[in-house]
């Protein structure tokens, strides 16, 4: 699609909103809509009262995209406007929010490593636990470090009904061909008697491999696929109530999640000369001269909560969570160069696997004050403590690859909101104080074994945001806001680089902190026949963080340059009856930097497919045939682009549309049958990552994929 061709689609579509602090509405019992209630914020605040593009992603949406598919990130993409297309792979190289790196929580803790961004943290819990997933677009530094695109946090189920209750699931999943099955079991039983409730989820999914819609193989991703894996999950929530009223709340969280490869495939490369993509063939994969590549690789997330609560505490409300979080991401066996070390076996025969390991602990506390001196006057202030272990190690020979980098940050932070009649104004301040120890370390053989001297890296900013809201009266409002947000570049990869003397931690330059600052404005639309809104925004950070791949070496390399990234996004709903539904979603986003690692040159290189992702429309209509039962038909296009003509950096990727289907009846007394088919009418196409020459990436997408699902409660 051309600049100008964007253009006018964005012109028409936002000229038909009021563009959007959106959320999915729900409809009241009278007819009108239900107040949406976003706890993201660290306290529960209406929709329409947060400055910035909200998506609340329900509990039936997380399922019906299940009914299609177990990747963990295809609800984003579907759903999220500003989330870029899906990889359908354990790899999320490539997959941004609005451009940028988003941060990924679990009940509002960090799931992401950005020391040491491994682009695997977006698996982390099987599906069936997530009630919803609430999505701020925009820097922002509310939950600390990392959230340049936005904050994606995946909020937990709970036992909310008196009484003992249980839920099994069942699904299979086939694309007919040898050894394609997808296979899931789960339960989970729920039980709350007066103060006290527990809820408790397991679930087991074995995957086979995946065909694309020519019925050849899809290759394996260097980082690790979903296909030809087992998923293990457990997960325990339990809470009790008491004081005066039940205003207190202690409330204990335990996750455990596994997802490791069966290694029964091995990759095949392909020829993108010839159009013939990547592909797998049985058996253990094999290296540089025929060396045996097996070995085991895996995600796997640990985390423990603590959670207290008073909501009648001097006439406010307190939340404080204390969390302690393991996570061992291993990648596929390798023999390549940077792997190899003399000492240990001769050159071309050694076999590594590289595993990022990170050992976190922390404190989250907020207390909100409403009517703070005056009436609509909220306060609201808190401290975050957290401590971050994260490094890389080479595992079966137990190497250091990035040595362990040790954060520690202090983030005291304030907030005020003031609600004057149909106006909502918000303002904030984060002092995030916090630095980064790395002991004395030596790089491997690859990298010279050149001794690096540590030292200590210290982080120190204030980080403000500001917003406003106007509750113009017939459902409509309109939105303006400034926000910043803060993280650190993916450090891991300079300091594992180094191959000259005479260097240290102190003196690399890459490793200053990044600084986004998000400007927006917005408008959107709830009434009872449906929803509309949309927004723009400009992101800028003066020395950003980009990754590129080495032609040589084929490692990614660190950029640090200006980035500037604008965009719009779009949403819609629309009921015309009481049974049928329409929606409809729509993002651009446009980024540029420098050609080279200068703060001072052009805005002049189009940032492409690894950073940012090509257009994105989405739709779908839903038709409930009966008070049981409903049909959904739904669509994706990623629309095509070309970028940096005639420049070393010119990318040309083609578009693709994929529809998909899902029907779901409840049979009482028995439970709800679904049927799910993905890429319904078996599109052969390239994932636009694919069509960008980076490394052992040239995946057709997947085919036709037909999924049964069976759900009892009792």
């Amino acid at each position: 699609m051309s600049n100008s061709a964007r253009v006018t689609l964005g012109s028409l579509l936002l000229s038909t909103v009021c563009t959007a602090a959106y959320a999915q509405a729900s409809t009241a019992a009278d007819g009108g809509v239900a107040e949406v209630i976003v706890t993201g914020t660290r306290t529960p605040k209406a929709v329409d009262k947060i400055p910035g593009a909200v998506t609340v992603v329900s509990e039936t949406e997380v399922k019906r995209t299940l009914t299609l598919t177990e990747d963990a990130t295809a609800v984003l993409a579907r759903t999220v406007p500003g989330y870029s297309e899906s990889n359908q792979t354990l790899n999320t190289l490539g997959e941004t929010m609005r451009g940028r790196t988003a941060l990924y929580l679990f009940d509002g803790i960090p799931q992401s490593t950005p020391l040491r961004d491994g682009s695997r943290n977006a698996t982390f819990t099987d599906m069936s636990t997530v009630a919803r997933i609430e999505v701020i677009g925009g820097a922002s530094a509310s939950e600390g470090i990392g959230a340049a695109g936005g904050i994606i946090n995946y909020i937990s189920r709970r036992a909310t009904e008196p009484g003992v209750h249980y839920g099994v699931t069942a699904r299979i999943g086939s694309q007919f061909r040898d050894d394609s099955e997808v296979w899931k079991i789960g339960g989970n039983v729920a039980i709350k008697k007066d103060r006290f409730d527990v809820f408790l989820a397991a679930a087991y999914v074995d995957r086979g491999i995946t065909y694309d819609a020519h019925g050849r193989r899809i290759g394996l991703s260097a980082s690790s696929s979903l296909a030809d894996s087992r998923q293990r999950n457990i997960f325990l929530k339990t809470g009790y109530n008491f004081g005066e009223g039940d205003a207190q709340r202690i409330e204990g969280e335990a996750s455990y999640f596994k997802l490791s490869s069966k290694g029964n495939y091995h990759y095949v490369a392909g020829s993108r000369a010839l159009g013939i993509p990547d592909t797998a063939e049985p058996g253990p994969p094999t290296g540089t001269g025929g060396v045996s590549l097996a070995g085991t690789e895996f995600n796997e997330f640990q985390q423990y909560a603590l959670n207290y609560s008073h909501d009648a505490l001097f006439g406010g409300s307190l939340v404080a969570t204390a969390y302690v979080a393991r996570q061992a991401m291993r990648f596929p066996g390798d023999n390549s160069a940077d792997r190899q070390d003399p000492l240990i076996a001769p050159l071309g025969t050694l076999v590594d696997q590289s595993e990022i390991l990170s050992k976190k602990y922390g404190l989250r506390t907020s207390y909100t004050r409403r009517d703070f001196l005056l009436s609509g006057l909220e306060l609201r202030f808190g401290v975050d403590a957290v401590h971050d272990n994260t490094q890389q190690r080479l595992a079966l020979t137990n190497r250091i690859w990035v040595p362990p980098l040790s954060y520690t940050s202090f983030g005291p932070y304030a907030q005020l909101s003031y609600d004057v009649g149909p106006v909502s104004l918000t303002g904030g301040l984060r002092h995030e104080a916090g630095h980064v120890n790395v002991d004395d370390y030596t790089t491997t053989y690859f990298r010279n074994r050149v001794a690096v001297k540590g030292g200590k890296l210290t982080y120190d900013n204030d980080l403000f945001n500001a917003g406003a809201i106007w509750r113009v009266g017939g459902g409509f409002s309109t939105f303006a806001s400034y926000s910043e947000g803060f993280t650190l570049p993916n450090v891991g990869i300079p300091l594992r680089n180094v191959n000259v003397p005479g260097k240290s931690v102190e003196g690399l330059l890459d490793l200053q902190a990044v600084i986004f600052k998000n400007r927006e404005i917005g408008f959107s639309w709830r009434g009872s026949a449906g929803s509309i809104g949309g927004s723009y925004y400009v992101s800028k950070s003066d020395l950003g963080s980009t990754l590129s791949v080495d032609p040589v070496t084929k490692d990614y390399i660190l950029n640090r340059r200006p980035i500037r990234i604008n965009g719009i996004d779009f949403t819609a709903e629309y009921r015309p009856t009481s049974t049928v539904k329409l929606n409809l979603l729509y993002s651009h986003v446009h980024g540029v930097t420098t050609a080279a690692n200068n703060i001072t040159a052009p805005l002049d290189v189009t940032l492409g497919t690894v950073n940012i992702s090509p257009d994105k429309l989405t739709a779908s209509a839903e038709w409930r045939f009966a008070p049981n039962g409903s049909v959904i038909l739904g669509s994706t296009s990623i629309l095509g682009r070309h970028i940096n003509a005639g420049q070393p950096t010119e990318e040309r990727t083609h578009g693709y549309t994929l529809f998909d289907l899902t029907a779901n009846y409840e049979f009482e007394g028995v439970g709800t049958f679904s049927l799910g088919v993905e890429n319904l009418t078996n599109r052969f196409y390239f994932l636009s990552s694919s069509q960008v020459d980076i490394f052992q990436n040239y995946f057709a997408g997947r085919g036709r994929t037909v999924t049964l699902t069976f759900n009892r409660n009792f």
